[in-house]
C-alpha cells in the first residue's frame, strides 16, 4: 500500500481573534501540519450580522483560502458555522469543517443528564443550529440558549480578566444560572479565553465544552481519509492573515497562542 501525503496547509478563519483558540488546539494537535489562519477584522464581529451577510462573508474567506491553496478549511467561528458552512461546503472544492457538530458530540458525551445549555452570538441563537444538532443527536436532550453579545467585543479589547467584564458575565448569565443543566456549550470561539469567569460564575459543578478542543478532536477523524496529512518530517509555516489592525492581532496573538510563534501577521484583501 502507497502512503499519500499533502502538504499544503489547513485554513482557518473567524471573524477575529476568538478562532486563535482553535487554532492552538489544531498546532498542539498536529505539530507537522503547516496552517493559515485567517481573521476578517475589518468586519467583526460576524455575531450581528444578518444571515445572507455572514453567509456571503464566509464564501469570501473560503474562496480567498483556497487560492492560498489549502487543503482543507476549518470554519472557527460559530456564527459562520451556523449560517455559512452548508453554502461554503456546496461552492469549496475541499472538505470543510465547522464548530457546531462536534462542540455538541462533545457536549452529549460529557452531559450526564442531558441538559444542556449554550451561549454565544444573537445570530448564532438566533439560528437554532446547537439545538437542532443536539436534538437530531439525542431527540430527548434538554436544551436551554442564551446570547451573550457583549462577550466577544470584551475579548476583542483583550479584557479577558477585567472587573467590568466579570460584572458583564454574571449579569448575563444570570437566566441561566436558574436553569437546572449540567454541560454549558461555549458557542463562540470568543468564550474559551472567558472560561475562567464563565466557571466561577456558573459554579464548579457545571461541565464547561470548549469548542477548540472538539474540532481539533474531529480534524483527527478527517486527516488520512478526505484530508491527506503532511508527510512525515515536513517543517510546517504557521501564517497570519488579517483584514485590517495587523499590529494589535499580532499583540493579542501572542496572549493568546502562548508558546505558538507569531513571527508576522499580514493584511490581506478579500
Amino acid at each position: 500500500m502507497v502512503e499519500r501525503y499533502d502538504s499544503r496547509p489547513i485554513g482557518v478563519f473567524d471573524s477575529g481573534v476568538g478562532g486563535l483558540t482553535v487554532f492552538k488546539a489544531i498546532a498542539r494537535r498536529f505539530p507537522a501540519e503547516s496552517l493559515v489562519y485567517l481573521g476578517d477584522t475589518a468586519r467583526v464581529p460576524y455575531g450581528s450580522k444578518s444571515a445572507r451577510t455572514v453567509e456571503r462573508y464566509t464564501l469570501q474567506v473560503g474562496a480567498f483560502l483556497l487560492r492560498r491553496g489549502v487543503k482543507g478549511v476549518v470554519v472557527a467561528c460559530n456564527t459562520a458555522s451556523a449560517l455559512g458552512l452548508d453554502a461554503l461546503r456546496a461552492h469549496c472544492a475541499v472538505p470543510s469543517l465547522g464548530v457546531i457538530e462536534p462542540g455538541c458530540r462533545m457536549a452529549l458525551e460529557s452531559s450526564p443528564g442531558g441538559r444542556i445549555g449554550v451561549i454565544g452570538t444573537r445570530s448564532t441563537i438566533a439560528s437554532r443550529a446547537y439545538p437542532s444538532a443536539l436534538m437530531r443527536a439525542n431527540p430527548r436532550v434538554h436544551v436551554v440558549c442564551a446570547p451573550c453579545p457583549l462577550f466577544g467585543p470584551l475579548v476583542e479589547e483583550g479584557w479577558t480578566r477585567h472587573p467590568a467584564t466579570r460584572l458583564v458575565v454574571s449579569e448575563t448569565l444570570a437566566p441561566l444560572r436558574r436553569e437546572s443543566m449540567d454541560t454549558l456549550i461555549l458557542g463562540c470561539t470568543h468564550y474559551p479565553l472567558l472560561k475562567e469567569i464563565i466557571q466561577e460564575v456558573m459554579g464548579p459543578e457545571i461541565r464547561l465544552i470548549d469548542s477548540a478542543a472538539a474540532v481539533a478532536r474531529e480534524l483527527d477523524r478527517h486527516l488520512g481519509h478526505d484530508i491527506l496529512p503532511a508527510p512525515p518530517g515536513h517543517a510546517r509555516t504557521l501564517d497570519f492573515l488579517v483584514t485590517d489592525v495587523a499590529d494589535r492581532f499580532q499583540d493579542v496573538a501572542r496572549l493568546f497562542l502562548e508558546e505558538i510563534p507569531v513571527v508576522q501577521v499580514s493584511v490581506v484583501d478579500l
